[in-house]
């Protein structure tokens, strides 16, 4: 491959919800395709946090490396944007080795910019958004007002803290993306579809009993392989807080919670299954209106497929 004409280049998304199997799938795929893994899970950049965001074990890992994984330390904000110029500088390098840049992850708005450029801000977030209405009720408008000036000064000068509306809308930006409304709005990058072949695959789950059966049960996997020891330990590095992009991670703000004495353990563990549930519906939501993608089924109704089947199928596919 060379970069003379890069329309003709592939590039391949593998997308699909928490507990789904996609990276077990992707690192099967090594074996059939001359591919290279890059990671597509804004969780999974962020050192230190590698049960709760169920990262491949070391050993997998030095057979199958995943690029933009476990370089970020927790403390850092890593937004959208820099995921899209990480990831373009990633794609060029492994086409300039000859090989097939495969994508793979659940971060929906990380493909979304990636794709179609930085210029769309994201779509509302029912759940975000309720959850800072609720804080607002609890605190009042200008306390939300002095949260968005620590994360956002620019846009927060702008608004007066009676600007519920306005206020509400510039957190829940940064909350999706990581990103300050400000920053968004002076960028403009341009997205992949143009550049190169992009081929876009969704994993989708029919039975949703059984994929939260599935979150279930993969975390109290995670809760027995250390998941608690692990959000102590950044707990006490003392840099750390729960606004932070890191620790507002599925499972991490819940066990957070704990370490901060808001609950118990199980109270805890229990809300965490439920936020990773209705990150997975989230999820699906995006892949189900996704355009141009070609969606693979997971399950059968009755269970989940066997791994050799899934790439089976996304052989036919090829």
């Amino acid at each position: 491959m060379t970069l003379d004409n890069k329309q003709q280049l592939p590039v391949i998304f593998l997308m699909g919800p928490t507990a789904s199997g996609k990276t077990d799938l992707a690192i099967s795929l090594l074996d059939h395709l001359p591919v290279e893994l890059i990671n597509v899970d804004s969780a999974q950049i962020y050192q230190q946090m590698d049960i709760g965001t169920a990262k491949p074990d070391p050993e997998t890992l030095e057979k199958a490396p995943h690029r933009l994984l476990s370089f970020c330390d927790p403390a850092n904000a890593y937004s959208a944007a820099d995921f899209v110029r990480d990831a373009k500088k990633e794609i060029a390098d492994i086409h300039n080795m000859g090989r097939i840049p495969l994508l793979v992850g659940g971060s929906m708005l990380y493909f979304k910019m990636l794709l179609e450029g930085l210029s769309d801000l994201p779509s509302a977030d029912a759940d975000i958004r309720k959850s800072i209405q609720e804080q607002a009720d609890r605190e009042g408008w200008a306390s939300i007002h002095q949260q968005l000036q620590l994360v956002d000064p620019i846009t927060a000068e702008k608004l007066h803290p009676n600007h519920s509306q306005r206020i509400q809308r510039a957190l829940e930006v940064y909350k999706i993306t990581g990103t300050p409304l400000s920053e968004l709005h002076s960028q403009s990058e341009g997205g992949i579809e143009d550049c190169y072949e992009v081929r876009q695959y969704a994993l989708i789950m029919q039975n949703r009993a059984l994929l939260h059966q599935r979150i279930e049960q993969r975390f109290m996997a995670m809760m027995k392989a250390g998941f608690a020891e692990e959000v102590e330990q950044l707990y006490r590095r003392g840099d750390l807080h729960s606004d932070l992009p890191s620790i507002r991670a599925a499972g991490y703000r819940q066990l957070w919670d704990y370490f901060e004495g808001y609950c118990s353990l199980d109270e805890a563990v229990e809300k965490a299954i439920i936020a990773t549930r209705q990150l997975a519906k989230r999820q699906q939501t995006w892949l189900r209106n996704w355009p141009n993608s070609q969606e693979i089924q997971v399950d059968n109704q009755q269970g989940y497929l066997q791994l050799k089947d899934l790439y089976e199928i996304f052989l036919k596919k090829q």
